[in-house]
């Protein structure tokens, strides 16, 4: 089984209740938290010692150094994005705060789709402007690694710094686990970022189909249909009514 590692979260905030509600809140999300910490010295520690996707940082912390001054480190010496998070919305400390140009800006008290929002926003923009700065002929031959021109039979799934090659036809089928999808093959699973919907795009209309509002599936694998589900590798699929009534018809012409 190969999988994508999730996105790896540092949390820096001194308040340890509302640390550990965000840490719970990222994980349903299906998050990875690397470290919880409470000051900008143990921020620093973590960054240099283990893999930091994004950091979320309370401006205000339990040290003499805050977490605006942890925004200048992490600007000065690390390439990934980081989010404040903070009780303060006043003019002045928006100010402060826009010096370090953060990725984001989240005001407590706030939702689990609020923090989503603003983690996916922040690590979208990151990418989108990483990509950009490289140069658009680097951009452009990025984005046709991973259109289906470029290889009509596969298509490519991100893995850290690799693509990886998959055959369509190896695809059994997809299905929305958060912010994820896994891609299950005959013998692999990959998790890949995306909106279902959009992937479906991705793939040969004739051969995959959205059966379920969390799945899609590729018809040549189904072994078996009831009333509810299909089978495919010994496993139950739910499926929609018009889908049902799709692969019927199908069945009978």
């Amino acid at each position: 089984m190969i999988l994508e590692q999730p996105i790896k979260i540092l949390i820096v905030e001194d308040n340890v209740i509302i640390a550990d509600d965000m840490q719970s809140m990222l994980e349903e999300i299906g998050y990875e938290i690397v470290d919880n910490v409470i000051v900008y010295e143990q921020a620093e520690e973590v960054l240099k010692t283990k893999q930091v996707d994004l950091v979320l940082i309370d401006i205000i912390l339990a040290s003499d150094k805050t977490g605006i001054d942890l925004g200048k480190h992490i600007r000065t010496n690390y390439n990934i994005p980081f989010i404040f998070v903070t009780s303060n919305s006043d003019r002045a400390t928006v100010e402060n705060a826009k010096t370090v140009k953060p990725n984001g800006y989240l005001v407590k008290p706030f939702e689990q789709q609020d923090l989503y929002t603003s983690i996916e926003i922040a690590l979208s923009n990151f990418n989108y402007s990483e990509k950009g700065s490289k140069g658009g002929n680097v951009y452009e031959e990025e984005e046709k690694v991973m259109s289906n021109s470029v290889l009509k039979d596969s298509i490519f799934v991100k893995k850290q710094h690799l693509y990886y090659r998959i055959q369509f036809e190896d695809i059994q089928f997809i299905k929305a686990d958060n912010v994820y999808l896994e891609v299950n093959t005959i013998d692999k699973k990959f998790l890949v970022r995306s909106p279902l919907k959009d992937y479906l795009g991705k793939l040969p209309s004739k051969k995959f189909y959205r059966a379920h509002k969390s799945y899609i599936v590729n018809v040549d694998h189904i072994d078996a249909i009831n009333s509810k589900d299909i089978m495919i590798n010994n496993r139950l699929i739910p499926i929609s009514k018009e889908f049902k009534e799709f692969i019927i018809s199908a069945m009978n012409s």
